[in-house]
């Protein structure tokens, strides 16, 4: 009688607990960090319990993506209405709430380098969600400290000017195939965002992978699948117990193409060692998967690269090495589509070095003003990046902000792209002679 009336006793005592604990984390706390910031002259929209304020967001995003759009730059509002609306309302620094995590947005220059610089390790990255998890893995974006350099210093060395001289005559080759195909077409519109997505995924496939686009393509397009998911999925707010019981259809997919990637990954690696074992060649290669493959295989346990390591950076250079490229290419082609005397300026460029030859590395580097202005408007436009967020993991100054613990911070590069305040009225124009100058003017 005595265990039961302990029972009796201590269950209502455990979800009581449980009860406070919960109020805690998802009333008191973010109230309070509300309050703190509030006094500090940082508003933004009030915090709402347990989803804070993504369902705001979906619908602004909704909203704004069912909307047809002209041509023009002034993109902003489109693909990022929430914040768009929000800068404007609060102020170029401003705070939000991903379901009970408090966001910190900042475009302020001073504010942005300050968080970016980051000497002492005061604002790691971000730690990512289970989605872009299962997109890169561990991967050189995410990672910090020891393990990024020794990451950042294999990837430069698979990338240094000789190595790149060897590749110009694979990238040249697969140009020259596409060009052919669009003489096929003349008079015909060409959707050149999916051009240059097969023209990148066939030069990363040759160049790092040393494989074939075939082999590369199933990945390519799984990554763009775990995009998808990620994308719909930002504010979606996941509630730690719930999460774990059930997971949703979006997870489930996400985690069974993260794993298909692995596999296919694997076969590729697998591959490359057996042409070792084989006697076929002697070593496993100087093209990027070479070099992964041999920090994997490294004797040294300080300098060996785990399997996850050698994953977590095949995906995330198949991902962010495709995606970004064929982005900026798309933009520029576009650009210099509208705006015909730039494309004149930039062809002459070409021509005077080139003449009618086939570019070579050499003459890359030589590149003058025109393509340099051009590619640094294109990028102020349309970056592949809009941020990416930091942590606060203890109580922090930045400049006159006291910040609490326990909340991220976004740097928000297109707030400052295209901010009129440092661009001028024309900051939606096309105009690469803002960099004549060189980008420190």
């Amino acid at each position: 009688m005595s265990g039961l009336m302990e029972l009796v006793i201590l269950v209502p005592c455990f979800f009581l607990v449980a009860l406070i604990k919960f109020l805690y984390d998802y009333l008191w706390v973010p109230l309070r960090i509300q309050h703190m910031m509030n006094s500090q002259g940082i508003k933004g929209p009030p915090y709402k319990f347990i989803h804070g304020n993504n369902e705001e967001a979906t619908k602004m995003r909704q909203e704004a993506l069912s909307k047809p759009m002209a041509l023009r730059h002034d993109i902003f509002p489109r693909v990022q209405p929430h914040i768009y609306t929000w800068i404007n309302r609060y102020g170029r620094n401003y705070i939000y709430w991903n379901g009970i995590r408090a966001v910190l947005v900042i475009s302020e220059p001073e504010l942005v380098k300050e968080v970016l610089k980051n000497n002492e390790n005061t604002f790691p990255k971000k730690k990512p969600s289970i989605y872009f998890s299962n997109l890169l893995g561990n991967g050189l974006v995410l990672i910090e400290g020891e393990k990024w350099l020794k990451r950042r210093k294999l990837a430069n060395h698979a990338f240094h000017g000789e190595s790149l001289k060897n590749m110009t005559p694979a990238i040249i080759a697969s140009v020259e195939t596409m060009l052919e195909k669009w003489k096929g077409q003349e008079g015909r519109e060409i959707e050149v965002l999916k051009e240059f997505r097969l023209l990148t995924s066939e030069v990363i496939s040759r160049t790092a992978f040393g494989s074939s686009y075939l082999e590369g393509e199933k990945i390519f397009a799984m990554l763009q699948k775990l995009t998808i998911i990620m994308s719909r999925n930002l504010f979606k707010t996941r509630i730690p117990l719930i999460s774990k019981l059930w997971k949703s259809a979006d997870l489930l997919e996400s985690e069974k193409l993260s794993k298909e990637i692995k596999d296919r990954v694997m076969k590729i690696v697998k591959k490359r060692e057996d042409e070792v074992v084989n006697g076929e060649v002697n070593s496993f290669g100087n093209d990027f998967l070479g070099l992964l493959v041999n920090a994997y295989h490294d004797s040294d346990e300080k300098n060996r690269f785990s399997l996850e390591d050698l994953l977590a950076e095949c995906k995330t250079f198949y991902f962010s090495g495709q995606e970004t490229v064929n982005s900026l290419l798309s933009w520029i082609v576009l650009h210099l589509a509208i705006h015909g005397d730039w494309q004149e300026n930039a062809r002459r460029e070409v021509i005077d070095i080139f003449g009618n030859q086939n570019p070579h590395l050499e003459g890359i580097f030589l590149f003058s003003k025109q393509t340099t202005m051009i590619i640094n408007e294109t990028l102020r436009l349309y970056g592949p990046s809009n941020g990416l967020a930091r942590a606060v993991t203890r109580e922090v100054q930045l400049e006159k902000l006291l910040l609490p613990a326990n909340i991220n911070i976004l740097p928000l590069y297109i707030g400052v792209h295209r901010d009129p305040h440092f661009w001028g009225d024309d900051v939606h124009h096309f105009k690469p002679e803002r960099f004549a100058e060189g980008i420190a003017k």
